[in-house]
């Protein structure tokens, strides 16, 4: 490893301690040793005559000339991956990672076989895969956290998108409901029952559809674990609306029924931008594009 390499290294352990609040969790993130993160860091403090960190029992936090410092830091990192992925551009995609982002269903549904199959043409990339919600997605995307991400749609006009699938959602009925066996549950029973509301934050499509529906059932309980709410939801405490990708294959005993007026989301691979993308997300991009 040359002298340029070594200090990229230090520049990713000082990014990646800020991001996880510690070196303990760098070091792992990193694989690297947590003496070995601080001490990289320790090093930067010298050569830069600078406080980056500062350090206590419940973890580390930018000081102000870290504060001023890390934005700097992440350029240098993103214009050193940039130029090794092109070089490895020129020398043919044969090895690379693509950090997605992605939304729970579509990691538990997706993902494994899309990277089953992308793999057989290109077995050398890695991914790193973060799990979040629509927004902290989106975000990760502007900042370059991740290469691209999984998202519902439309996305916002400052970044492109695929669009993959539209994804209806269904009534989730306990076992033995009377509604279990009907070919589409009526939209006014869910004034009839406790609901469990699916969303976070903002108002998102769950809300929004019961409100163009004049709807206002007695929501017992609000959040974003779709897990949380079907086993609430098995156990009889309520009925609710998630998206049928999630309900493949679940381990819990619960009926997915249409909705008498319908209701889905559009799901696409959203990126900041095709032009400025490594190879590997370019690729990755059109293999979804073109799958099936």
């Amino acid at each position: 490893m040359d002298a340029k390499d070594i200090s990229i290294q230090k520049y990713m352990a000082f990014i990646t301690t800020v991001e996880c609040g510690s070196f303990t969790k760098a070091a792992e993130k990193l694989n690297y040793s947590q003496s070995g993160i601080s001490r990289m860091i320790g090093d930067l403090e010298k050569e830069w005559k600078v406080t980056l960190l500062d350090r206590d029992r419940n973890g580390v936090s930018l000081t102000s000339d870290g504060q001023m410092l890390i934005p700097f830091a992440k350029d240098v990192v993103r214009d050193y991956r940039r130029l090794q992925e092109q070089v490895d551009e020129l020398s043919g995609l044969k090895a690379g990672v693509i950090r997605i982002g992605t939304f729970s269903s579509v990691a538990a549904h997706w993902l494994p076989n899309i990277i089953r199959e992308y793999r057989k043409a290109y077995p050398d990339i890695d991914y790193e895969l973060l799990t979040g919600d629509y927004e902290e997605i989106e975000q990760w995307i502007r900042e370059g956290r991740v290469d691209c991400g999984f998202l519902k749609l439309p996305a916002a006009a400052d970044l492109e998108s695929i669009f993959l699938e539209q994804d209806p959602y269904m009534a989730v009925l306990p076992e033995g409901h009377p509604r279990a066996d009907a070919k589409k549950f009526p939209v006014k029973d869910f004034e009839k029952e406790p609901f469990l509301l699916l969303e976070h934050g903002r108002r998102e499509e769950v809300s929004e559809f019961l409100q163009q529906q004049e709807l206002s059932p007695e929501i017992r309980f609000t959040t974003w674990d779709d897990y949380a709410i079907m086993s609430m939801v098995e156990s009889g405490l309520g009925i609710s609306i998630l998206p049928r990708l999630i309900l493949r294959r679940i381990p819990y005993r619960v009926i997915a029924v249409p909705l008498s007026a319908p209701l889905t989301r559009n799901i696409g691979l959203v990126l900041k931008s095709s032009r400025s993308a490594s190879l590997a997300t370019r690729k990755f991009m059109e293999y979804l594009r073109f799958r099936g």
